[in-house]
């Protein structure tokens, strides 16, 4: 052969390897991949999907035990390393210690895109912080698919996660919401989804169109449209309705007409509450510029 192998280097003939720079003995640095998983239907993991979790050292989950079902799905069986809000912070820089010793691992939550209100934020923060790379191995994620099948405007939209669960604070965040341009999009649990309906009803008016996403990709998935009204009678009316996982998307305030309005009804119904409707519509017209019709007289929601 033409040249003289040492090791795992070659140098060409006659060279003296005293004189070369010393082969490095550091591993090399493993990569992080942020593996989107099903919301529900197991035929959408991608096929790259599938062959990450196939060849990485271990699978950081949010929930090892559902995460161990949908690898033995496929017929896998990876290590698994419990990664959830509680204990994220504490294990994070272990996990980066694995992965600066040579290990490329993946991490999911469990169902969906990772970190979109799911944990994952604080280690990848931290593997960016050391150099690694961070690469995102796309797929499901519920809010991009109720907006792609909701038809609301979808050019620009604001994602809200979870709605506060105590009433007080869920109301107050939708009423902060109420100007807002962008279609809102919120994920939601099955006991709220009426009380956070109703609320939405009050905080941004009856007739604001809305859709809610249900169960996607799943045996029962169903998606209704309507104004928040509507839904909200709808959801009410039937049970099955109030059962599963849930997204809903709320049109955008829209153009300035509209945005008085639904900041004219979210100060009429806290002025309601100590005037009579009369002076309260009065006061939160003046205020906002919004009809004074349209907020008195049970139009307020």
């Amino acid at each position: 052969m033409d040249a003289r192998r040492i090791g795992l280097r070659f140098y060409p003939p006659g060279a003296n390897p005293s004189e070369l720079p010393p082969m490095s003995s550091a591993p090399a640095v493993g990569v992080l991949y942020v593996v989107a998983t099903p919301i529900g239907n197991l035929a959408d993991l991608s096929p790259r999907g599938l062959e990450t979790l196939r060849t990485v050292a271990a699978v950081c989950a949010e929930d090892t035990r559902r995460t161990r079902q949908l690898l033995a799905h496929y017929g896998l069986e990876q290590r698994l390393i419990a990664l959830h809000e509680h204990n994220e912070a504490g294990v994070a820089d272990a996990i980066v210690a694995r992965l600066r010793g040579g290990e490329s691992l993946a991490l999911v939550s469990d169902a969906g895109t990772p970190l979109v209100s799911d944990p994952g934020y604080r280690l990848v923060a931290a593997a960016r912080a050391a150099g690694i790379r961070v690469s995102p191995i796309p797929g499901p994620s519920a809010l991009i698919a109720a907006l792609s099948a909701a038809g609301l405007p979808s050019d620009r939209f604001v994602f809200e996660g979870f709605l506060p669960a105590k009433a007080g604070a869920r109301r107050e965040r939708l009423a902060a919401l109420a100007s807002e341009p962008r279609t809102l999009i919120f994920y939601e649990a099955s006991h709220r989804i009426e009380e956070t309906l109703a609320d939405a009803v009050v905080a941004l008016g009856a007739d604001r169109p809305a859709a809610v996403a249900r169960e996607l990709t799943k045996l029962f998935e169903t998606v209704l449209d309507g104004t928040l009204a509507t839904l909200h009678a709808r959801v009410a009316a039937d049970a099955d309705q109030r059962k599963g996982e849930f997204v809903l998307l709320i049109q955008g305030a829209g153009d300035d007409a509209q945005a008085k309005l639904a900041e004219g009804r979210r100060l009429y119904a806290k002025l309601a509450e100590h005037l009579p409707p009369s002076t309260a519509a009065k006061l939160a017209a003046e205020l906002t510029g919004a009809p004074r019709k349209a907020l008195y007289g049970g139009e307020a929601g």
